[in-house]
């Protein structure tokens, strides 16, 4: 099984550990990180332990997963990032089904630093280059400014809105042929 791991000039991207759900539990209880999530934080550490074994359940099923994300200055847990390869009705979105989503999900007090985009551009270039997909696709709440800034800044197109449960969301594509390394 391929162990995915990336650096950035601020950043480590790798595999998440059963030790990362304090991490997990501080950012995915945050009100603020979930208000275009549809508002429903966890509550537990079990929950955010649960987390984190569908993210290895991902990586083992699917070969390839969200990616725990490191400050490396620090050394501390920031959040997530990556690709995940979403399978069946289940995860459909967008009419989409089995395709590849590029995702990031950070603690408030890393907002604002340049991290999003910069785990996202070297989660866009291990995807083309070392997974060899051939489209990569996103997407995000319309009220959600700075995701849909970060989708732009880092090449992805827009291509429509669509509804997704009660919000409505703009869906982005960035295919391999269009994407310059």
């Amino acid at each position: 099984m391929m162990t995915h791991y990336i650096e950035t000039k601020n950043l480590i991207l790798r595999e998440f550990r059963d030790t990362d759900a304090d991490g997990i539990f501080k950012l995915d209880s945050d009100r603020e990180v979930h208000k275009y999530l549809g508002n429903n934080p966890i509550k537990t550490l079990e929950e955010a332990e649960k987390i984190i074994s569908f993210f290895h359940l991902q990586y083992k099923e699917r070969g390839i997963g969200r990616l725990a994300c490191v400050e490396k200055p620090s050394g501390k847990f920031i959040g997530w990032a990556g690709l995940k390869l979403n399978l069946g009705e289940k995860e459909m979105l967008n009419g989409y089904t089995n395709f590849i989503d590029i995702g990031y999900r950070f603690l408030p007090s890393f907002w604002g630093k340049g991290y999003a985009t910069e785990a996202s551009l070297a989660s866009i270039e291990y995807g083309f280059k070392k997974m060899k997909y051939h489209v990569i696709y996103g997407a995000a709440d319309v009220d959600n400014i700075g995701s849909n800034k970060v989708l732009n800044k880092i090449g992805l197109d827009f291509k429509n809105e669509f509804m997704f449960k009660d919000s409505t969301c703009n869906w982005y594509e960035l295919k391999k042929e269009n994407y310059e390394y």
